[in-house]
Formats: C-alpha cells, structure tokens, sequence
C-alpha cells in the first residue's frame, strides 16, 4: 500500500471510530426491546415513551430555559468583551476573559460550587445553574466576536467618526450590523454548550432542578434503555444542527473556538 492508501485508511479508521458509536446510539433508539442486547426490531415506542414522561419533559423545559437565557446576557456580554479586546489591547483582559474557557470543566465546576456556597451562600438551583452557563459561555462569544473584528478595517469606523457620528451611532449603523453573523454563530455556540453541559451542571445544580444531561446520567446508572438512546439521539440533533447553523453564520466560529 502507498502512504496515500494508509493515509485514508488511519483517516477512515478514525471517523469511524468517532461516529460508529453515534450511529449505534440512534440505530437502537428504534429497537423494539426493553434493553440494547440485540436487535429485536422497529419501533416509536421509545419516542412516544419519551413525550409523556413527566420527569424528562421537565428536565428538558428546565435545559432549554437555562440555554435561552445564559445564551442571551452571554452574547450580550461576550459582544462587549470581544469589542473590549479588539479596542483596547489590554495585555490582561484576553486572560480575564477566556480563562472560563482554558480551565478544565471539574475545576470550574468545584470553583463555582464554593463560592456559591462559602462566599455568597446561594441555595444551589436554576440561579446557580444559570450563573455558571453564562460564565463559560462569555468567553466563546468573545472570541467569537473579537475575531470577526479582526478582519474589518478600521478605516470604516474612522470614516464614521470623521463623518460627525457619535459612538452610539457607529455602533448601531455600522459595528453592529458588521458583527451581526458573529452574534448570530455565538449565540447558537452558546445554546449548545449550555444544553449540552453535565459536568460544571453536576456540581452547581443543588437539589430539585435537574437538566436533560443530568436526567440521562441518573437513567443510565442502573441501565442504558432505548429511551436513553431515544433522548440522546435527540439531543445529538439538537446539538449539530445548531452547531452547523453557527458555522453557517460565521464560517470561522469553530476555528475561534479552537483558538
């Protein structure tokens, strides 16, 4: 085999590796059995099993109203922190701002959990849980934001001061509208990372408010159903469409996430 072969070959070994489990999680979504042993055949049921279960409607209304919300004050956020960085070039505030995002998950998660219990001793819950998505959320909308400003040229911005605008008017008329796919590609970024988040969740949630991922691990200890696969399938979904709409808004929001 030429490298060219082994080069596919190591690629298509590692896709697979990646997606076959996924592919396996919807597959038995369908499977008409009480467990994922093996195929038994086609069914709805679990789907059907899914939109009358009580506890996962409200672990889901509980997942969607905490992504609407932190995604919405963390785009308005990000967006004046990213403008923040582009502006004024502070040595301090890309580490201010992004350091949520370069810290391992567990570690914020216990950060967030004392000072919610020792410094403001809140009752852990929805407020809590809303307070934590919006900090890791900030930092990739800022990114976001500040990179599609990278590439504008500053002479537009120029012009409209000289031109007499105030900077409420350049923002509104010509800032904004300019970054407006960037907000668009953050927000979407930030739904899915909130809907998404288990682990910092898992430490700040407290008692009485469960999310979808926390609904899913508490399914899956004493057995991985169909409706398990039937609830993940969905949330995969979910997941990709909104990360594929976010790409689609700013072409360069997953290379600003790596950044």
């Amino acid at each position: 085999m030429t490298s060219r072969h082994w080069l596919w070959a190591a690629a298509l070994a590692t896709y697979a590796f990646l997606y076959v489990p996924l592919a396996a999680v919807v597959l038995f979504s369908f499977n008409d059995s009480q467990l994922n042993a093996q195929w038994v055949g086609f069914t709805l049921s679990w789907y059907h099993k899914l939109v009358h279960d009580p506890e996962m409607l409200g672990a889901a209304f509980n997942s969607l109203m905490i992504a609407v919300l932190s995604s919405t004050i963390a785009t308005v956020l990000g967006a004046m922190a990213g403008l923040a960085m582009q502006r004024y070039r502070y040595r301090w505030l890309p580490a201010l701002v992004l350091t949520p995002v370069a810290m391992p998950e567990i570690l914020l998660g216990v950060s967030l959990l004392l000072f919610f219990r020792q410094v403001l001793d809140l009752t852990l819950g929805f407020v809590s849980i809303l307070i934590a998505h919006i900090t890791f959320s900030i930092g990739f909308v800022a990114v976001i934001v500040r990179s599609r400003l990278a590439g504008m040229d500053e002479s537009i911005f120029e012009a409209a001061r000289d031109l007499g605008a105030t900077p409420w008017q350049t923002f509104r008329r010509i800032t904004l509208p300019l970054i407006l796919p960037a907000l668009v590609a953050g927000y979407l970024m930030s739904f899915t990372l909130s809907i998404d988040d288990f682990v910092i969740t898992f430490f700040v949630a407290g008692v009485g408010v469960t999310t979808l991922p926390l609904q899913i691990y508490s399914m899956i200890k004493v057995a991985v159903t169909p409706e398990v696969n039937a609830v993940s399938t969905l949330l995969m979904g979910v997941t990709l469409t909104l990360v594929f709409l976010a790409s689609r808004f700013a072409p360069d929001v997953l290379k600003a996430r790596e950044a």
